[in-house]
C-alpha cells in the first residue's frame, strides 16, 4: 500500500507543479477559445491542462517502475506500456483539438486507433463472467470490439461530463478511488497478481485528478480540455479492461460447486468491474434527456444547448460550487454503493444506507438557496460565505457575476473579452486571489 500511495503522491505533485507553467504556455499559444452561448464561465480560460496530466502519468509510471514491489508489474505484464502508448496517442489528438478544433469524426477515429494500439500490446478483454452461463472465452475479434467499445464509451462519457469547473476531474477521481479499493482487494486478499496493473492505474489516475483539481476548481484558472478529458477517460477504461480481461473468476475459489454456480453466486463480486462505467451513469442520463429534449423540439440530437443537468442545477438556484458537489455526491453514492454491495451483497444495511443517502441527495436538490453557517470555532477553516458576522455581510454586499455585467450604464461598452496571449487572466498558479470579473485596465479595453 505504501508504494501505491507514494506513486499517487508523486503523480499528484508533478501534475500540480506543471499545471501553472502549462497554463502560461496555453495563453501564449492562444489555446483560449471564445466563450460560447452554452458556457457557464465568463472569462476566456486557457485549456491544454491535459499536458500536465500526461506528464504526471509518465512520472507515476516511472516511479512505480523503480519501486521494489511495483516493478514486478512491469516485468510480468506489458499492460503499463500498452496503456502509455494509447495514452500518448489520445493525448496528442486532444492537444491538437484544444488548439485547432479538429473534427469530431477525426477524434472518434483517433480514439479507436488508441484503443487498437492497446489491444495489439495485450491490454484487452479475454473472457467475461456471465451469470447462469459461466466464464465465456472471447475470440480475438470479440475481445477487440468489446475493448474498443469500452474505451470509446468511457472517453466520451468523461468528455461529456466536463461542463463545470472541477466536475470531470472530481468525478473521475471518485470513480478511480472506488475502483482502486476493489482492485486492491482482489490483489491483496486473494493474491491475484493479475489485478496489480489495474490497481496501479487507479492510483495514478487519482494522482492526476488530485493534482489538477486545485487549478480547476471554481473559478477555474485552466481547463483540462480534450487533451485531459480523453486522457483520464482512457486510463479509467484501461483499468477496467485490465481487471476484467485478465482476472480468471475461478482463481478466487469462493465456491466449490460447478463453474456455472460459481459465477452465478459471484455476480455481486463482479459488480465493481463496472465501476469505471459508474461515471457514465450521470452523463448517460443527461445524454438521454438531451436527445429526447432536442428531438421533441425538432432540433438535431447533436445541437448544443443549455439544458444539461449541471445547467439545470444552476438555473434552479444552486451556486456553481454546490452544483459540482451535488454531482460528486451522486457519483460517490453510485460508485461506493456498488463497492459495498460487492463486499457483502446479503446485508440489508447496505441497501438501507444507499436509500438513506439517496434521500439526502434529493433533499439537497430541493434546497438550492439554503446556506449553512459554521460554528464560531470553525469559522477560520471555512470559506467566508459560511461565516457569521462581518465576513458574511461583506460577502453579501459583493455583486453577483451576472449583476456585474448587467449593471453597466447604457452609454458605456461592456468590457471586451480578454484575447488569447495576454497575461493577467485568473492568475498563473493555484495559489492567490482569483478574480471572477474582467479588469478593463488589464485586458486592454477602452474603459
Amino acid at each position: 500500500m505504501r508504494e501505491y500511495l507514494l506513486t499517487l503522491c508523486v503523480t499528484a505533485a508533478v501534475t500540480y507543479l506543471l499545471t501553472g507553467p502549462v497554463r502560461k504556455f496555453a495563453i501564449v499559444a492562444g489555446a483560449m477559445p471564445e466563450i460560447r452561448a452554452r458556457d457557464v464561465h465568463r472569462e476566456p480560460t486557457p485549456r491544454l491542462g491535459g499536458i500536465a496530466m500526461f506528464f504526471g502519468l509518465c512520472a507515476g509510471l516511472l516511479v512505480a517502475d523503480h519501486l521494489t514491489n511495483l516493478s514486478e508489474v512491469f516485468e510480468k505484464s506489458n499492460e503499463p506500456r500498452a496503456l502509455l502508448s494509447g495514452a500518448a496517442l489520445i493525448w496528442l489528438i486532444g492537444v491538437l483539438d484544444d488548439k485547432f478544433e479538429i473534427d469530431a469524426l477525426i477524434k472518434l477515429g483517433g480514439q479507436m486507433i488508441a484503443a487498437g494500439v492497446m489491444v495489439m500490446q495485450g491490454l484487452t478483454i479475454l473472457w467475461l463472467p456471465i451469470p447462469t452461463v459461466g466464464t465465456v472465452a472471447l475470440t480475438q475479434w470479440q475481445g477487440t470490439l468489446l475493448t474498443v467499445a469500452l474505451v470509446v464509451i468511457t472517453i466520451n462519457a468523461v468528455n461529456f461530463v466536463d461542463g463545470l469547473d472541477g466536475l470531470a476531474s472530481g468525478m473521475v477521481c471518485i470513480a478511480a478511488a472506488a475502483f482502486f479499493m476493489y482492485a486492491y482487494r482482489i490483489w491483496y486478499s486473494y493474491g491475484i497478481e493479475a489485478a496489480a496493473p489495474a490497481t496501479l492505474f487507479s492510483a495514478i489516475l487519482m494522482g492526476m485528478c488530485l493534482g489538477f483539481l486545485p487549478h480547476n476548481m471554481h473559478p477555474a484558472r485552466i481547463f483540462m480540455g480534450d487533451s485531459g478529458s480523453m486522457l483520464i477517460g482512457l486510463v479509467l477504461a484501461g483499468g477496467a479492461i485490465s481487471v476484467t480481461g485478465q482476472v480468471d473468476p475461478d482463481v478466487m475459489n469462493l465456491f466449490t460447486n460447478s463453474e456455472r454456480n460459481t459465477v452465478h453466486q459471484m455476480v455481486p463480486v463482479y459488480i465493481p468491474l463496472l465501476l469505471p462505467l459508474t461515471i457514465i451513469a450521470v452523463p448517460a442520463a443527461d445524454l438521454v434527456l438531451a436527445i429526447v429534449r432536442r428531438t421533441w423540439r425538432g432540433q438535431s440530437p447533436f445541437a448544443a444547448d443549455r439544458g444539461h443537468l449541471h445547467h439545470r442545477l444552476l438555473e434552479v438556484g444552486h451556486s456553481h460550487s454546490r452544483a459540482v458537489l451535488i454531482m460528486y455526491f451522486w457519483s460517490a453514492l453510485i460508485g461506493f454503493g456498488a463497492l459495498a454491495y460487492s463486499v457483502n451483497s446479503a446485508s440489508m444495511w447496505i441497501v438501507l444506507g444507499v436509500v438513506f443517502f439517496s434521500a439526502i441527495g434529493l433533499l439537497l436538490l430541493l434546497l438550492p438557496r439554503f446556506t449553512p453557517r459554521a460554528p464560531r470555532w470553525a469559522e477560520r477553516f471555512v470559506p467566508p460565505r459560511y461565516r457569521r458576522g462581518r465576513a458574511v455581510e461583506a460577502h453579501a454586499e459583493a455583486p453577483a457575476p451576472a449583476a456585474a455585467f448587467e449593471a453597466a450604464p447604457a452609454g458605456k461598452e461592456q468590457p471586451a473579452p480578454v484575447p488569447a496571449g495576454l497575461t493577467g487572466v485568473n492568475g498563473a498558479t493555484a495559489i492567490g486571489p482569483r478574480s471572477r470579473f474582467l479588469d478593463g485596465r488589464k485586458a486592454g479595453s477602452s474603459r
